[in-house]
Order: structure tokens, then C-alpha cells, then sequence
């Protein structure tokens, strides 16, 4: 499990503007499930962009008018009989608040105040910013075409609230029953996963400015230059100081350990461990030892959390677990030993 209040921190890690004053007080609030921490987040960052200004783009409006503007469609000049009124249909550009991501903040904004689950101050807070969205439409929710957003500087600010959006609509948003969508109270796995692994790669570029921090690609370490068909290997995190490279794969998994049933023993996900020791011997290539590798799993109930480190070949291979159902002090201490121990830092 994870503390709904280091959610708050992991998201704040992974978008990079949470901890901008009109945020800070989420961070102090309590909350039952996720997605009143996204309501409230939600709520809050559309109050901010308000404050900025909604985006706004041109969009093409038709209209019959006595005067014409634009360009005339006199297709649908014919089709209506507007020339009986002297009038033509007339397709001319409107630069409107309608944009496409002012239409997936209000679409998911009211998906949360219709629903019964949200709390109802969340509620209240996103009835009042919705005030400001009576020219824009909603649209349907799982139509989204997520990946054709395109963030420039004018509209820079709306992708972490976009990626709340995204939360809540992929991550939260189950089937539709009785008319009424009901959200899940917990995100799932994958998703979990990935803010995870974005939170551990943020942290690291922020609290070690000095290191070089990537997800940098590994290439093979072949003889012969042939590598067709060869999966590519790309780290979650690498980290690049005087000499020395760390590479960490972050690992979300309700169950840590595999079991044998038949053995009546556990043991390291086989392939987790495969995947970074190849990772580890493809990226020293000349033996040196100064590349080592982490398996870094987030702590679960379980009885056995790992705590291992391995020397093989010359590489120190660890399976670690960050707890994240404790305070996030504490999580930010295991973060910084992980780093600390390897790079040598006193």
C-alpha cells in the first residue's frame, strides 16, 4: 500500500509543479481515496490556470450572416436555402476558450462531480472553477485522443493538469453502470508502476543536480557488429558521477518474490534479475566494476523484503525495497542511501 499523501509527493516529483504554493496545502489534508486527492489537485491547478488565463485556439465557426466573413460554403448555402433570407453560410475562424484540453479538463472535472464516490468539498471546488467553463464542451470521455496533445510554450501549464486528467479517466474510470460511471478507489498496477518509476527518475535529477541522471539506452556488446533483431535496452534510470554509472530498474509487483510451490521456496523474480545484470555486463564492457545495478521494488506486505547485495562477475548487482508507506522523509533517506552508498558520499 501507499500513503495517499506520498501519491501527492510522487506526483508532484513526476509533473514538476505541485509544489507551487496553491498545492502546498494538499499535501497537509487527508484523504480516503485517490481520487479525491486528484479532485482536489484537479480543482486547485484549474483555479491557477485560471488566474493565467484559459487557453484559447482558433476553431472554425459556421454561421448564416447577412454580410459575409470567412469563406462561403455554398453547399451548405443551397442545402439550408439561407439565399431565401439573404443570408449565406459563412466558415470563418473564432479564437475561443473551446479547445480541445479546456474540453478534457471540463469533461473529466464533471465526471467527478456527477459521480457519488467524490467527497463532496472536492465537489464544491470544482463547481466553482467550473464557472469559468459555460462556452466549453464536454466530449466523451474514453474518446480522448490522448497522444495528438502537443504541448508548446502558450500551454506548457496545462500538462500536468492533462495528466491528472489522464489519471482519473484511464487510471480510475471503470464501467459504465446504470448511466452513472463509477471510479475505482485505487489506481491500478501499471499505472502505478509508471508514476513510480517517474517519481524515482525526477527525484534523483532533483535532489543531484551534479550527477548525470538519463534513461539511457544500453547497447549490445557484440563481436561481430551484428545485432539484428536484438531487443533494445533501455534503463528506467542512470546515473553518471566521476566515473561511476548506477543503474536502477524501478519494479512495481503485488507479490515481490516469486514461490515454488513445488519447493516450498521464494526467490527474485528470475527475469527482473536477468534483465539487469544484462543491463550491467552490456554497459561494462571493459570489466571494470564501476557499473552497478539495482532492482528497486516498492515494499509490499509481504514477509521477505530484499535487501540483497550480489557481487557478479566484478559487478555489485543489489535487490532493494523503498517503503512507501511511511513518511516521505524517510522515503527521501532510502533514496538518498541507494545513491549515496554506491557513489561513495559521506
Amino acid at each position: 500500500m501507499i500513503k495517499l499523501q506520498n501519491i501527492y509527493h510522487m506526483l508532484a516529483y513526476a509533473f514538476g509543479v505541485l509544489n507551487e504554493a496553491g498545492y502546498l496545502s494538499i499535501a497537509e489534508e487527508e484523504f480516503e481515496y485517490i481520487y479525491d486527492l486528484l479532485a482536489s489537485i484537479l480543482a486547485k491547478g484549474i483555479a491557477i490556470q485560471i488566474k493565467r488565463g484559459l487557453g484559447k485556439e482558433y476553431k472554425i465557426h459556421s454561421e448564416s450572416l447577412s454580410s459575409s466573413i470567412g469563406k462561403i460554403d455554398i453547399s451548405s448555402s443551397l442545402k439550408q436555402q439561407t439565399i431565401l433570407k439573404k443570408q449565406l453560410v459563412c466558415d470563418f475562424d473564432v479564437y475561443t476558450e473551446n479547445s480541445y484540453m479546456n474540453q478534457i479538463l471540463k469533461t473529466t472535472a464533471m465526471l467527478l462531480i456527477r459521480s457519488t464516490e467524490v467527497n463532496a468539498r472536492q465537489k464544491k471546488e470544482l463547481k466553482k472553477v467550473m464557472l469559468y467553463f459555460t462556452n466549453v464542451d464536454e466530449i466523451i470521455p474514453n474518446k480522448i485522443k490522448w497522444s495528438s496533445i502537443k504541448y508548446q510554450r502558450n500551454n506548457s501549464t496545462y500538462k500536468m493538469l492533462i495528466n491528472i486528467c489522464y489519471l482519473i479517466i484511464n487510471g480510475l474510470l471503470l464501467t459504465e453502470t446504470n448511466g452513472s460511471r463509477k471510479l475505482a478507489r485505487y489506481l491500478d498496477d501499471q499505472r502505478i508502476h509508471n508514476l513510480y518509476q517517474r517519481f524515482v527518475f525526477e527525484y534523483y535529477r532533483k535532489h543531484f543536480p551534479e550527477y548525470k541522471v538519463t534513461a539511457a539506452q544500453i547497447d549490445w556488446d557484440v563481436d561481430d557488429n551484428i545485432t539484428d533483431f536484438l531487443p533494445a535496452m533501455k534503463t528506467d534510470i542512470t546515473i553518471e558521477h566521476k566515473g561511476k554509472i548506477l543503474i536502477i530498474d524501478t519494479k512495481y509487483y503485488s507479490h515481490t518474490m516469486q514461490t515454488n510451490s513445488l519447493y516450498n521456496s521464494c526467490t527474485i523474480h528470475s527475469g527482473n534479475l536477468y534483465q539487469i545484470f544484462t543491463y550491467v555486463k552490456n554497459l561494462d564492457t571493459t570489466n571494470s566494476g564501476n557499473v552497478s545495478g539495482i532492482l528497486l521494488y516498492a515494499k509490499t506486505d509481504e514477509e521477505i523484503t530484499p535487501d540483497n547485495d550480489y557481487m557478479m562477475s566484478g559487478n555489485c548487482i543489489s535487490v532493494k525495497t523503498l517503503d512507501l508507506n511511511t513518511d516521505f522523509s524517510n522515503i527521501k533517506k532510502q533514496l538518498n542511501f541507494l545513491v549515496e552508498k554506491v557513489f561513495n558520499i559521506t
